[in-house]
């Protein structure tokens, strides 16, 4: 069964890619041909997530295992075919490719074949360029300043997070607090 999946990203009104990948490929040949089809680097950490019809992040689908404790499935990319995740014509995923400001492209499930088979994932449709991988820092932080309005910005100070003052008597408080001593 071959996939067909409408990528777009929020910063470029004129992008759009579509693969077709085959339902039994895994999310990381999904990755790379993303990534091949933009001319990005697979050279970083990014990841998948499966999504609700709002865009609200469900499933995610990693790189690497980051060690995490929760209880919840961990989900690599190498280990998973896309099939098992994704089943529904409309299935909403997001790419995040930068982790250090969150961006991403929009990816929809569009059609599902049956009775046709991939043996490598295939960019069928481009248009427009792709927006850069990686944010300059400076430039995401200008990019943040410049959207808070100005009223909220003034209330905004050096201690806008706590006193600047460290007091130690409130980090043992907290500490006896969580029994770490």
């Amino acid at each position: 069964m071959v996939y067909k999946f409408k990528l777009v990203s929020d910063e470029v009104s004129n992008f759009a890619r579509e693969i077709e990948i085959d339902s039994e490929s895994t999310f990381l040949q999904l990755r790379n041909a993303i990534l091949e089809s933009v001319d990005f680097s697979k050279d970083e950490l990014d990841s998948f997530f499966l999504c609700e019809d709002d865009w609200s992040k469900q499933e995610e689908i990693t790189l690497e295992d980051m060690g995490s404790s929760s209880d919840q499935d961990i989900w690599l990319m190498e280990e998973t075919p896309i099939g098992e995740l994704v089943e529904d014509e409309g299935q909403k995923m997001i790419f995040e490719f930068d982790y250090m400001t969150e961006r991403c492209f929009f990816m929809e499930l569009k059609e599902i074949q049956p009775g046709r088979s991939l043996v490598e994932p295939v960019c069928i449709f481009k248009k427009g360029k792709a927006p850069i991988q990686f944010q300059d820092t400076d430039d995401f932080e200008v990019k943040i300043d410049t959207t808070i309005a100005d009223p909220l910005k003034d209330e905004l100070d050096i201690d806008f997070y706590g006193d600047t003052d460290f007091n130690e008597d409130e980090l043992a408080d907290f500490s006896d607090d969580l029994n770490l001593n």
